[in-house]
């Protein structure tokens, strides 16, 4: 049986947002028998971790480090949704490994739909100074027994794409030990997994999985960990044509985490075909959401420029769902990059209350014929 064709979405979060307190009572009302309460939140939200399978292979994974990326829980519910309908697939995967899953490790920001805690700080480099509380829970359950493996779960901008046409949907890493981002054993551990997920998923969204750059970032977590000895694997999921709401991507991630625990329930800490994950390729940063083209400004001389836009998305209390904020982030000539929406304002006109576009603005004019 394939996973792809099983798939199915959780149908209690439809959104892209997922209010921390409709998740925590989910998790009390559906999972309550698997879960516990590893610490609180700086505003004292509880964090949980869900644990399921008896397996030899030891996982430990977490979502949402940084508040603003949801869709690695997403994928975990999703995941438990689709593997409840085919417990003989469900029981022959965790009767493999045994995950720990750390759910909505920021759910401060979670709740703002922001990257950064309640305190404004990255958790994501918070490894050394340990000046959040959520890191601390991590590393905690990270070291508290040996894990085989850690997924290290995130989300990417818009702007990536694995060959300058095609958006990054999907986009793994084996992170460096090192700056001289050897390839250590350890890494050709995360490698081979990652090459078996690359194979099952190639065919599925061709030309749209990247390799996240294995530059080290010596505060990072994924980069210490496995500096630490625990092979740890990062999960990048990104832009879906037309799909801001990220439901596709949502569904491929959600695939690619059931391929991954599956290669890691087969593998065994084994490095056969680590080769594969060199044939990704890396991100290349190449596009804008909007590209305005060749629009004439109402100025005394005549200047024609382009206009790149890129989304922010804003949670507004009281909403359902995110909302997708146009802002100014270009203005001139940006021929080296591309928008995944391209506009040309040639012969068209710049309504605006004034002449030039402000930078790190919200748009404020509009184009008509």
């Amino acid at each position: 049986m394939n996973f792809e064709h099983l798939y199915i979405q959780n149908p209690d979060f439809p959104n892209r947002y997922i209010s921390p307190e409709k998740f925590f009572s989910y998790l009390q009302t559906n999972l309550s028998d698997y879960i516990v309460e590893i610490g609180r939140s700086y505003l004292k939200k509880p964090i949980y971790k869900l644990t399921v399978g008896n397996g030899e292979m030891k996982v430990l994974a977490w979502s949402q480090m940084h508040g603003n990326e949801s869709n690695a829980t997403h994928a975990m519910l999703d995941l438990l949704t689709t593997l409840d309908k085919v417990p003989q697939m469900k029981d022959e995967l965790f009767s493999q490994i045994s995950l720990d899953f750390i759910f909505i490790l920021n759910p401060d920001g979670s709740e703002r739909w922001t990257r950064l805690n309640a305190i404004e700080i990255d958790l994501n480099r918070d490894f050394y100074n340990e000046a959040s509380v959520e890191i601390k829970f991590l590393k905690k359950i990270a070291f508290e027994k040996k894990y085989d493996y850690a997924l290290n779960l995130h989300e990417q901008r818009t702007i990536f794409t694995t060959d300058g046409i095609h958006p990054a949907t999907l986009s793994f890493l084996a992170p460096s030990e090192n700056e001289e981002r050897t390839i250590t054993e350890n890494r050709k551990k995360c490698m081979a997994v990652i090459g078996q997920v690359y194979d099952h998923l190639k065919d599925l969204i061709p030309n749209q999985i990247g390799r996240y750059t294995d530059e080290f970032y010596p505060t990072s977590t994924g980069d210490n960990f496995i500096k630490a000895g625990m092979p740890t694997i990062l999960f990048e999921g990104g832009h879906f044509i037309e799909d801001y709401t990220r439901n596709g991507t949502r569904k491929y991630y959600t695939i690619a985490l059931y391929y991954a625990l599956k290669a890691i329930s087969e593998l065994k800490s084994e490095i056969k075909g680590w080769e594969k994950y060199l044939e990704i390729p890396e991100n290349q940063e190449t596009h804008y959401d909007i590209v305005y083209r060749n629009v004439k400004l109402n100025t005394d001389h005549e200047c024609i420029l382009d206009i790149a836009v890129q989304y922010r998305e804003i949670f507004e209390e009281g909403k359902d769902e995110i909302s997708f904020v146009p802002f100014v982030m270009e203005v001139g000539n940006v021929s080296k990059r591309k928008g995944w929406l391209e506009i040309d304002c040639t012969g068209k006109k710049f309504i605006s209350e004034t002449k030039y576009p402000k930078l790190d603005a919200e748009v404020n004019f509009k184009i008509e014929e």
